[in-house]
């Protein structure tokens, strides 16, 4: 029951996720922050499997961290993401992970980019994506509504009209999401205030 969504604009891209923690038809929790920080100018959403997820981003995080005091110098969203696509297909003989993930990150050179992660190891450089069930809605609002260069507020908004029609058209309907932004400045949460205001 997942929804991970993200988006490219003007100098910044977004990453957003769902809250909601779930075992077979139980709710374990509402806060989950399903988005971790890999250094200040990338962030992994990761859906899936609770244990899987963590686990996997973590490893990625430290593994990143790991190749930065080694070589005194950080990977690039380009190349982090050739990184987290090679662990995970390397892991499908050895020990799957049902992770799906999406990877935003700003490069001072490129500026900003979003790459789409399959849990078989696709991998697609992209200006908006999602998994889970929310893409199915999500997706065809953004092919409609996004367009290049979109500024802030712009891209603030999409989100926030994702969000609704997610909560308004899927079965299970409720969630509440966590939107993060990462541009020149780092990266940083985007308060979404009353999100019972959403749902519709």
């Amino acid at each position: 029951m997942d929804h991970l969504l993200g988006l490219v604009g003007d100098g910044y891209a977004l990453v957003a996720a769902d809250r909601n923690v779930n075992h077979s038809i139980i709710a374990v929790k509402h806060d989950e922050d399903k988005i971790l920080k890999l250094d200040d100018s990338k962030l992994l959403g990761c859906v899936g499997e609770l244990g899987d997820t963590k686990n996997f981003s973590e490893f990625v995080q430290k593994n990143m961290a790991l190749y930065t005091l080694r070589n005194g110098c950080k990977l690039s969203t380009h190349a982090a993401a050739h990184f987290v696509r090679g662990e995970i297909a390397h892991a499908i003989r050895h020990s799957p992970k049902m992770c799906n993930m999406i990877l935003v990150g700003y490069d001072g050179d490129s500026g900003p980019s979003l790459y789409h992660i399959d849990y078989l190891g696709g991998m697609h450089k992209m200006n908006y994506g999602a998994h889970g069930y929310g893409g199915f809605f999500a997706s065809s609002l953004m092919d409609r509504l996004w367009r290049p260069n979109m500024p802030l507020e712009e891209g603030i908004q999409l989100m926030k009209k994702a969000f609704a029609e997610i909560n308004q058209r899927f079965l299970v309907g409720g969630a509440t999401f966590t939107l993060k932004v990462v541009d020149k400045d780092g990266t940083r949460i985007i308060d979404l205030g009353d999100q019972n205001s959403m749902q519709t």
